[in-house]
């Protein structure tokens, strides 16, 4: 799972010596320019940003980044095949913590595209440890900077005894591929993995297949926006040689939540209830929802969207990642609770502070529908 370089950083990257200037302060790349800065970044074609991202260790990386893509030239120390890859070098079109790509339309809500199409060509080498990773990155907000609430990752290759965040959910069949889906959290956002059962080297493809499958696992809705696509390597142990020979991507507005791109409900209807259950004392709270699914399917990942009255702060959770922008608060499953079949429940609680006097808060959407209360 590849973690977001951090915008601090980032920054002092910035300010660090380095073969070239983060986050593409310098021209155009041209054919044969190295970046060794541990966040250094540069543009290439005039629409996408090429990063080197060595977030995992201090250790040395260095890119070669041409007109059409980049390949690792340099790949010092090495992590370890039971946490997380050392860094996650990339291409990119859209807006990673800040740094957008020249004249991008994004971030643009689902809702909004009309298509999102891309194509991909890998160069692989043996002997090391690691995935080829294609990254689809939306939020409820247009989001520009910080990590994002949805990652949607494509392991187009898997080398070494690696495997995604997460647990298997089963098969799928999108884009015309087979592939084995996990599903996750990664401690600071969701994600769902595709992986190929064999290495695919070139691919043309339709990002809309995966957003709306992922949609339709009820992770995210239509209001989302899509914010960045990438595609690079993530690195356990080597990987020099590896490189992205060539990338194109380009995302078109003009869509509407028609037939092939459905808003997505809880299951039969309503489908959803909520009780809310809390105690409060002088200048805090803990509070438990459970959920029901009323419906007649399983609701495969949810989201769960309602105000906190005023004067609470949520401090501490489990069993959700819970969110707080102002009164709004949004809950989302974690690996273990994301199903819930008919007529089954999912809980999750939380702890805040107070201020004033004590209410609890009174209407619910699940997956974008109203709940009813218990």
């Amino acid at each position: 799972m590849r973690r977001p370089v951090p915008l601090l950083a980032a920054l002092v990257g910035l300010l660090a010596a380095g073969t070239i200037a983060v986050f593409g302060s310098a021209g155009p790349a041209q054919a044969d320019v190295q970046i060794c800065d541990q966040y250094g970044s540069t543009t290439i074609q005039g629409r996408y940003v090429v990063q080197n991202n060595r977030w995992g260790t201090t250790a040395q990386q260095c890119i070669n980044v041409t007109d059409n893509g980049f390949s690792i030239t340099r790949q010092d120390g090495q992590g370890s095949t039971s946490g997380a890859p050392v860094s996650y070098p990339s291409v990119f079109l859209g807006c990673h913590y800040t740094n957008c790509s020249p004249g991008t339309n994004l971030p643009m809500q689902v809702s909004q595209i009309s298509s999102a199409n891309s194509s991909i060509n890998y160069n692989f080498v043996g002997g090391a440890t690691y995935n080829a990773s294609y990254d689809i990155w939306l939020d409820p907000t247009p989001k520009r900077d910080g990590v994002n609430q949805m990652e949607i990752m494509i392991w187009f290759n898997r080398q070494g005894s690696i495997q995604p965040i997460g647990s298997p959910v089963g098969n799928a069949t999108v884009g015309g591929r087979n592939w084995e889906v996990w599903r996750g959290n990664n401690g600071g956002n969701n994600v769902i993995s595709y992986v190929s059962s064999s290495p695919i080297n070139s691919w043309s493809f339709s990002v809309l297949d995966f957003i709306n499958d992922t949609r339709n696992r009820g992770a995210i809705t239509n209001s989302w926006y899509l914010t960045s696509i990438q595609a690079g390597f993530e690195p356990w142990i080597g990987g020099t040689g590896l490189g992205v020979n060539s990338f194109s991507a380009s995302v078109n507005g003009g869509g509407n939540p028609g037939p092939t791109n459905p808003p997505t409900n809880p299951p039969g209807g309503a489908g959803c209830r909520v009780a809310y259950t809390a105690n409060s004392w002088n200048n805090g709270f803990t509070a438990s929802v459970t959920i029901t699914n009323t419906g007649s399917s399983p609701i495969n990942g949810w989201t769960m969207n309602y105000t906190l009255p005023s004067g609470q702060q949520v401090t501490n959770t489990w069993n959700a990642t819970v969110t707080q922008s102002g009164s709004a608060v949004t809950a989302r499953n974690v690996g273990h609770n994301g199903s819930i079949a008919p007529g089954a429940t999912a809980s999750f609680g939380y702890q805040g502070t107070l201020s004033g006097s004590y209410s609890s808060p009174t209407s619910f959407t699940l997956n974008g529908s109203a709940c009813t209360r218990a």
